[in-house]
């Protein structure tokens, strides 16, 4: 017992020619082999898109119910993404290769030129179809499992070029009626000029592998790229260009190996972190600072409660200092105003609901220069939105600074040195350093 075909070429092509012949005869044309032939693939051609025509319908409808009665989320995105519609793109071609071979005789020169033809146009219809599927896959996993934005589409890039590469030897070893090994053992001669076309491509391919290895890169990060203007959020990243939206929203593309030969920062940290740093300097004029004496310090500590309450422990512990380890510590002494005021703002920051105590606190004098202390006010926020950020660092600066004088403390200014200068009858400003024109920080 015969195995029946997926598709009668015989029985079909059969019938077609005899339609044909048939209708030639009822016009009263004679039959001619080339127009038999022409009219052959014409009907061929139409019968091919036809049927693709119609059984795309069929399974469009089919699956536009099954989700609809089911919520079926694949078929939904089969759908959304049009891989059924790219995937049926296969279905002419696989007809014409079924019944075209039959419109000529074995030894007719055309009937391999035609059979070629439509064999490639096959072949890209098959890679249409498989690179359908691999948006699929790709777009379902990116979606569903690809839970740390890990960058993907580089491969998903590769796997499509590898797939075009070899379609294409195929498409070239049936048009010239070689095997394909045979264009492959030639195509040792052309590595060089091929590695430097597709440079970048194999650079960003390595990268891509390299930072999905060592979870360096995730579509969503904050990076900022030195030396480069990209200084912003991952977009997506492909084989030859990793896709960054500014701060100023314009956008950025730099080359994968770029992050990978040269050093990048990534935000990541702070944003999973749940914090983010505020490292501010006060100059303190030198003039102002000062030994107090006990009336002082009671004087000083009256308006704030929290600075009296820690004063009175400090002194019933016979210390002038706290000496309390770990990450908050309550920096400040009693002895001069910038120590006791360095206490208060300690406490004004760790009483802060806006201030994370998880993190570090310092109010520390990092060094002195001729124009007065260096005072660095380091802890961190208890959100990383930037606009809550940036008005939780002005609130601290804009009370820091006011404070001071409840202190009898004052920041450094150059206005002194202006008004000399006038004095002495001098046009020009002072150079008090260069101006700042770079980006406002991630």
């Amino acid at each position: 017992m015969e195995t029946p075909t997926i598709i009668p070429s015989h029985t079909v092509a059969h019938w077609l020619l005899t339609t044909i012949d048939n209708t030639l005869d009822a016009l009263g044309m004679g039959r001619h082999r080339t127009t038999e032939e022409i009219i052959y693939l014409v009907a061929v051609s139409i019968v091919a898109f036809a049927v693709a025509w119609i059984i795309k319908k069929i399974i469009f409808v089919s699956v536009r119910k099954l989700v609809k009665m089911r919520k079926i989320t694949i078929g939904l995105e089969l759908l959304q993404w049009h891989t059924l519609r790219k995937v049926c793109q296969i279905i002419p071609p696989l007809i014409l290769l079924a019944l075209v071979p039959f419109a000529f005789e074995s030894t007719h020169s055309m009937r391999f030129w035609i059979f070629r033809i439509v064999g490639i146009y096959g072949l890209v219809a098959l890679g249409i179809a498989l690179g359908a599927v691999f948006d699929f896959a790709f777009n379902h996993y990116n979606i569903h499992q690809n839970k740390r934005n890990l960058p993907l589409r580089g491969l998903l890039n590769v796997a499509k070029g590898i797939l075009w590469i070899v379609l294409s030897i195929c498409s070239v070893s049936l048009l010239l009626d070689k095997s394909p090994a045979f264009l492959l053992t030639g195509l040792g001669a052309f590595a060089a000029a091929l590695m430097l076309i597709f440079k970048d491509s194999i650079l960003g391919f390595v990268a891509g592998i390299q930072m999905s290895q060592n979870d360096m890169l995730h579509v969503g990060d904050w990076i900022v790229v030195p030396d480069t203007p990209a200084n912003g959020v991952v977009m997506d990243m492909t084989l030859s260009t990793v896709k960054v939206r500014n701060f100023d929203n314009t956008i950025v593309t730099v080359p994968p190996y770029t992050l990978i030969s040269n050093s990048f920062q990534n935000w990541r940290g702070m944003s999973q972190s749940g914090a983010r740093r505020i490292m501010q300097n006060l100059t303190i004029d030198l003039t102002t600072v000062r030994r107090l004496t006990a009336g002082e310090v009671d004087a000083m500590c009256a308006p704030h409660p929290r600075l009296k309450e820690f004063v009175t422990s400090l002194r019933a512990a016979g210390r002038t200092r706290q000496d309390k380890p770990g990450l908050n510590p309550i920096n400040g002494t009693i002895e001069t105003n910038l120590g006791l005021y360095r206490a208060y703002i300690s406490l004004y920051i760790y009483n802060n609901p806006d201030f994370s105590r998880a993190q570090q606190l310092l109010v520390n004098v990092t060094g002195t220069t001729p124009q007065g202390y260096i005072l660095q006010l380091y802890c961190f926020t208890d959100t990383t939105d930037w606009d809550r950020y940036e008005a939780i660092q002005s609130d601290l600066l804009e009370h820091a600074t006011t404070a001071l004088a409840d202190f009898g403390l004052a920041m450094y200014t150059s206005g002194s040195l202006s008004l000399d200068i006038e004095k002495n009858g001098s046009g020009q400003q002072p150079q008090t350093g260069d101006h700042d024109t770079s980006a406002p920080e991630a």
